[in-house]
């Protein structure tokens, strides 16, 4: 029975079964239950359990077990009750498919309930019981709970401390979790790849990488380095803290990197603005007959939208129709913000115009498009289309509102734009909007009026604000305030050179070239300026 995967060979030996009258046994009942769950056929699998008068706890289970795999929860819990109001007694194994069934269907008040009933039923320090109600309580983030759970138990297994380290990982309290995995270690358990798979999980911050290459350095020790999952894990840390170099090696170091390990890589080199080296191993994965999923070439397009290559972007495109991919909403979202900042913008409407379902960031990216190109009118009649599609407009929809009116210059708008984002929908002002204004307010020469804004901010005020209003002092002239806000970022960034690099182009353009020497010879790093660039593709 073992070998039997595919529904047509599951079919034959149930016909088999019905023939030599075995399938009145449980245990040949049980056992096709399971093939046809696993074949995905909930309904024979159902049709097999309601024909068996002679059911066994492994049979409820094996049937319970499969409405909660096909995501059939109410299905599952109802026939739960049927198998207790047939005096049916559940085991460990009953409790541990319902509790499976809770976590994925996110469902903290059923799962509290299974867990009473389990404790009620004796069962409440059962291993397979609790190892699963700690999976299941660590996985909707209710860690404290699973804490609970895992303290009744006298001699909890690697499983179990697995699950608590993991469900730490997963809610952010790395720390708490490394806690375990000493005490773990203390009392002789020794970890294996998904230990340490729960600790790498749960370090996001770059601040914390010291951590993270301390975990992959145990991993080399223990051997567990080319396992595939905790390979790449590694990839997804190194990149999420912009280390590429080293999340290049680890994944050089993958006998076969699976989709998830490329995506962590090719996001990870988007994320860090090395666009060649995205849109290089984009193609390679290709070339491996590896098909990407959305979120992966939404993230290529993003690339391909920052290095302005259009040819490349209707490339992807082209990838995109070929494997159905471009009715996805965050592909065609892409497309139109890709098309939008590559000078194409009637392409991006297009592809609006053809998506079957739009959603906010659909509407974002064309608002954003509209405004990039000047057309702040379009900008604001697509906006009040979302709102009339009852859509809710977020930060990202207020950016680029913002953005249209500095293209446009429409102080008048862009304010009303402002005061609507904080009072009609309640969205706190983040700093990009607030440098949209200033350079709305610089650039039509209502400087002091932007200082105002600045000096109304908490401090410390962010640096791509001040800078903003420097820059804007730069374009009127106006080298007085340009020093004022010039010093309160030399006090705030006091080793970053940019700002005093645009104070002294300032200062140069007044003539005050004693003010530029003294300047310059203040600075520190060796700043070398770029060679320009061009973005024109030549033929």
């Amino acid at each position: 029975m073992s070998i039997c995967r595919s529904l047509l060979r599951v079919k034959q030996l149930h016909t088999f079964l019905l023939k030599t009258h075995l399938l009145e046994d449980p245990f040949y009942a049980t056992k096709i239950v399971r093939l046809y769950a696993i074949n995905n056929d909930i309904n024979s699998a159902r049709h097999v359990f309601d024909k068996t008068s002679n059911r066994s706890v492994y049979l409820w289970n094996s049937m319970i077990r499969a409405f909660a795999q096909c995501q059939r929860f109410f299905n599952a819990i109802s026939l739960f009750r049927t198998m207790v109001g047939a005096d049916i007694s559940p085991d460990g194994h009953t409790y541990a498919c319902l509790t499976r069934a809770c976590a994925d269907n996110f469902d903290f008040g059923m799962l509290r309930r299974v867990h009473g009933g389990a404790v009620a039923a004796g069962l409440g320090l059962d291993l397979v019981c609790c190892s699963a109600l700690v999976t299941a309580y660590s996985k909707l983030g209710l860690v404290h709970e699973a804490r609970r759970v895992f303290n009744r138990i006298t001699e909890p297994d690697i499983v179990l401390w697995n699950s608590l380290i993991s469900g730490y990982g997963s809610s952010g309290l790395w720390d708490v979790g490394m806690q375990m995995f000493s005490a773990m270690k203390l009392v002789g358990k020794k970890p294996d790849e998904y230990t340490l798979a729960g600790l790498l999980v749960g370090i996001v911050d770059s601040g914390v990488l010291s951590i993270g290459q301390g975990l992959h350095c145990l991993s080399q020790k223990s051997g567990l380095d080319s396992d595939s999952h905790v390979g790449s894990l590694l990839v997804s840390l190194y990149s999420r803290c912009k280390c590429m170099a080293s999340a290049y090696r680890v994944f050089c170091s993958i006998l076969n990197p699976d989709l998830v390990t490329w995506s962590a890589l090719i996001v990870g080199y988007s994320q860090a603005g090395e666009y060649e080296k995205v849109l290089h191993l984009f193609r390679k994965l290709n070339m491996e007959d590896k098909k990407p999923d959305t979120v992966l070439v939404a993230s290529v397009l993003a690339s391909i939208a920052h290095t302005a290559n259009v040819g490349l972007g209707c490339e992807v495109h082209g990838y995109a129709l070929r494997h159905g991919l471009e009715l996805d909403v965050r592909v065609s979202s892409a497309l139109i913000d890709m098309y939008s900042k590559c000078g194409c913008l009637q392409l991006g409407i297009c592809v609006f115009r053809t998506m079957p379902k739009r959603n906010i960031v659909s509407y974002n990216s064309v608002i954003l498009g509209f405004g990039l190109h000047g057309y702040a009118s379009e900008a604001f009649k697509m906006f009040d289309k979302m709102l009339e599609k009852g859509l809710v407009p977020d930060e990202a929809t207020f950016s680029s509102l913002l953005s249209a009116c500095c293209h446009a210059g429409l102080v008048k708008d862009g304010w009303e734009i402002f005061r609507r984002m904080k009072e009609e929908f309640n969205i706190r002002a983040r700093a990009e909007h607030y440098v949209y204004m200033v350079k709305l307010l610089g650039s039509s020469g209502e400087l002091e009026e932007a200082y105002s804004l600045t000096q109304s901010l908490p401090e410390p005020v962010d640096k791509a604000i001040l800078g903003a209003l420097l820059s804007c002092c730069n374009s009127c002239g106006n080298s007085e305030l340009a020093e004022t806000v010039a010093q309160q970022l030399f006090s705030n960034n006091p080793a970053d050179n940019v700002y005093r690099v645009m104070l002294s182009n300032i200062y140069a353009g007044d003539g005050r070239w004693d003010d530029v020497k003294r300047l310059r010879d203040r600075m520190t790093g060796g700043l070398r300026k770029m060679p320009g660039l061009s973005w024109i593709e030549s033929s």
